[in-house]
């Protein structure tokens, strides 16, 4: 699939966007940008967030999706500059992106944390890569990683996201990126409503054919409050969700070796009873697992070919 040198402003008619309110600066690339900053109770840290936004990326609209927040962080983040949408009830750091990116008008939207760890410096280095690449993800090094457990586990995640997507993935739950709008509404509602946001949608992407880079960037500690995430919860999480996003593009890559191991296995076995057993007799595990495997094997089939109907379309 190939992809324009550079986005081209939408021309359809869009609400006017929030932009910094004292600044006259033209924009410093050849598309819109929206930022989208999901908070929760982030009232220490957000306003901070959102004037290094406006002073790297003057004309971007803003929008914090609040999720009933207990604190101030609405009033915050609009006395700061942003547009604020307010959810009357908690559901999801996941649910909160897919929010503004249905609220989004730009052509290109950034998703970034409301904590302070991410550097809106680091902006401009993502945004100067769009156009070759349709989603540019920010790369945390290993020292940036909370602590060695966090860094052991999203490393086993990017290992099996690496395999079931066939290009390397160098940090799939990194929630700072930036991609081109009209491709992630095509899968937005596949986003789930918790933290596993990043991997489903850069999975999405890979496995439609759209190009994505890991740009390094710089990772600070938590300006206030303590990490939201469970590493042993979500990580069983990430690990579903990615086997979800491959059922649904490649399902091969999964039924494939369970077939396989199955069908390997019941000759094994049945070389092992011809060989210790005279009288040649079949036992019921053996068939089992033959019989076993071809079925997993066909509807690995079936998958693929539903799967395929996805991507049927004029502009495919």
């Amino acid at each position: 699939m190939t992809t324009d040198a550079a986005l081209q402003p939408s021309t359809t008619q869009q609400p006017a966007p929030a932009t910094h309110p004292d600044t006259d600066a033209t924009p410093l690339w050849p598309f819109s940008v929206s930022v989208v900053i999901p908070a929760r109770n982030e009232e220490q840290s957000i306003g901070n967030v959102i004037r290094g936004i406006f002073q790297y990326c003057p004309t971007a609209e803003i929008i914090v999706v609040d999720d009933a927040s207990t604190d101030a962080t609405p009033d915050v983040s609009e006395e700061a500059g942003a547009r604020v949408v307010r959810r009357p009830y908690n559901i999801g750091n996941g649910a909160g992106v897919k929010t503004g990116i249905r609220e989004a008008t730009g052509d290109v939207i950034i998703v970034i944390d409301a904590d302070g760890q991410h550097d809106p410096a680091d902006i401009p280095r993502l945004l100067q890569h769009i156009g070759p690449y349709d989603m540019v993800i920010g790369e945390r090094s290993r020292t940036s990683q909370e602590n060695w457990v966090r860094w052991l586990g999203n490393s086993a995640l990017n290992t099996l996201g690496t395999y079931l997507i066939g290009m390397e993935m160098r940090d799939l739950t990194s929630g700072f990126r930036a991609m081109r709008r009209e491709i992630i509404n095509e899968f937005v509602h596949l986003l789930p409503n918790q933290y596993s946001w990043p991997t489903t949608s850069a999975m999405s992407f890979a496995k439609a054919g759209y190009h994505i880079r890991f740009e390094p960037i710089t990772v600070h500690k938590r300006q206030a409050g303590q990490s939201k995430q469970k590493l042993l919860r979500n990580g069983i999480k990430f690990v579903l969700i990615m086997l979800r996003i491959v059922s649904l593009f490649a399902p091969l890559r999964i039924y494939f070796p369970i077939s396989l191991t199955m069908f390997g296995t019941g000759l094994l076995l049945f070389i092992y009873e011809l060989l210790t057993n005279p009288n040649l007799f079949i036992p019921n595990s053996v068939l089992g697992l033959f019989i076993g495997g071809i079925i997993v094997f066909m509807f690995g089939l079936l998958a693929e070919q539903i799967a395929g109907l996805r991507f049927k379309g004029p502009d495919r």
